[in-house]
């Protein structure tokens, strides 16, 4: 079982503001733009903005690691030490997501999409 780093969520304040930054910064539109998500892909990465993130414990970008069995992955940071910052939730289309937080405080989510 794999997991692959492609994709990274910043919480922000000021969604236009920050949509704006990031179009100027990856030089593409979004390919999602909603009031509670917009994400833009680029050069094979996938960049997220969430303007409901603070609210939900995010303290900064956090990177999200794609597995196939979120779950079962979730269960085996918490039982290594991890600590949960956001339990796993369906954020639209079936694609889960949760967050951990590591001894030092550093950010893990973990994505898992749909099966096609």
């Amino acid at each position: 079982m794999s997991a692959g780093l492609q994709t990274i969520i910043y919480p922000v304040k000021d969604l236009e503001r920050a949509k704006t930054l990031l179009t100027a910064l990856l030089g593409v539109e979004p390919y999602a733009d909603e009031p509670y998500y917009v994400g833009f892909k680029a050069e094979g990465q996938d960049v997220g903005l969430d303007p409901n993130g603070h609210a939900r414990g995010l303290t900064g970008p956090v990177p999200y690691w794609h597995v196939t069995d979120l779950r079962e992955r979730l269960a085996a940071l918490l039982a290594a030490g991890a600590e949960l910052v956001q339990d796993a939730q369906d954020v639209g289309g079936g694609r889960l997501v949760a967050a951990v937080k590591d001894a030092d405080g550093n950010m893990m989510g973990l994505l898992q999409d749909p099966v096609s």
